[in-house]
């Protein structure tokens, strides 16, 4: 067998052996991120889809890559990327679909979220490719798959008890049920089936080994630009039909994330009320430094909304308009916060009371410790 395979084994399994007996407790800080194109991190640029943001502007503020797109769907880094910086990652998740992904599995984890999925599996057909929750969840199971070989049943168990496992899904759900199911399905029943598809694939990664997870509920996507387009809503103003909506599905996500706190399996599942955060920041635009909470920066007011820059130069026909001044902007693109907004979300999430993140914030999430009882 090849040495430096041996050296790799044997440096994993010393670790995990430390985890286990708990004899310094470990906070390197590890994800597994699943859900739609708010945290996407290039898994669709694998894909022959009609989601994808790999070409500029996209990017354009990722100093990783040198203002190149990478397949965020956003100007520069998501939440996920600053929480991760936020508690010492030693790197941005890479996208599951990257090839040799599998090695980050022990170092800062691994994102498996991709845009225009949903919860349901149904969800974003009209974008061809894509990977719905419980396809993503059946490619950490491949990557669980590998940390087994590598350090055995015990100890990826240990290691993945300390992990941070974030789902950030739902949205393309509700604009699929507001485009193609409002009329013929009542919204308590669908409400009902996301919750309970997403409750399953829950308790399905609790199985395989997650104990720390962060649920992120659906933000306000009535008074995102493509809603507020599509519905000829005014400026200033949202769609309270589909806010209303929203805010059911959460109210319903909290209490069940309530009762597998007290009553299920020994784990914390963090609730994340993006929606009263980024509700907030909407309202308050002023106090946060933005001068614009209605329009994209990329892209325009309206239909198609495509966010793209031309071959040769900004000026090119081709080429969409682009704001001056993208920290000043809520909104990058019809679907998706800039990076000054992620920033602004983050930090709730990060060190926000019970009202931004319950029963903990990420940060107590974080350094969370469970006794043998509760492994």
């Amino acid at each position: 067998m090849d040495i430096e395979i041996l050296k790799t084994r044997f440096y994993y399994t010393f670790v995990m052996f430390l985890l286990h007996f708990q004899f310094a407790p470990c906070f390197c800080y590890t994800t597994y991120l699943f859900g739609d194109s708010l945290v996407d991190a290039g898994n669709n640029n694998y894909l022959f889809t009609l989601s994808k943001a790999d070409s500029p502007p996209y990017g354009i503020d990722f100093t990783p890559s040198g203002g190149q797109p990478t397949g965020r769907f956003t100007n520069g880094r998501t939440i996920a990327d600053i929480v991760g910086e936020a508690l010492g990652a030693k790197s941005f998740t890479s996208p599951y679909l990257k090839p040799d992904s599998a090695a980050d599995a022990f170092d800062s984890g691994i994102n498996y979220a991709s845009g225009a999925s949903g919860i349901l599996d149904a969800t974003g057909t009209l974008f061809i490719g894509r990977l719905p929750l419980n396809v993503q969840i059946s490619n950490f199971e491949k990557t669980r798959e590998y940390m087994v070989n590598t350090v055995g049943e015990n100890g990826t168990s240990s290691f993945l008890k300390n992990a941070i496992f974030s789902l950030t899904t739902g949205s393309n759900d509700v604009i699929n049920y507001f485009q193609f199911f409002s009329a013929n399905v009542s919204r308590s029943a669908f409400q009902d089936f996301m919750l309970y598809n997403l409750t399953t694939q829950l308790k399905r990664l609790h199985g395989l080994g997650a104990r720390k997870f962060v649920v992120v509920g659906i933000g306000p996507l009535g008074c995102i630009p493509f809603i507020r387009a599509t519905n000829l809503i005014p400026s200033g103003r949202c769609s309270d039909n589909i806010n209303a909506f929203v805010v059911g599905y959460n109210q319903k996500l909290k209490r069940e994330l309530d009762q597998m706190n007290v009553m299920g399996p020994n784990a914390v599942f963090v609730y994340a009320n993006s929606y009263d955060i980024f509700m907030q920041l909407i309202r308050n635009y002023p106090n946060y430094g933005f001068d614009n909470s209605d329009g994209p920066c990329c892209g325009g007011y309206i239909p198609p909304f495509f966010c793209y820059k031309g071959k040769d130069d900004a000026a090119d026909i081709t080429s969409s308009s682009l704001c001056g001044d993208r920290k000043r902007y809520v909104f990058w693109d019809a679907y998706h916060p800039t990076e000054a907004a992620n920033l602004a979300v983050a930090d709730k999430l990060l060190d926000g009371d019970q009202t931004n993140c319950s029963p903990m914030n990420i940060r107590q999430l974080y350094t969370h410790v469970f006794t043998t009882l509760h492994a």
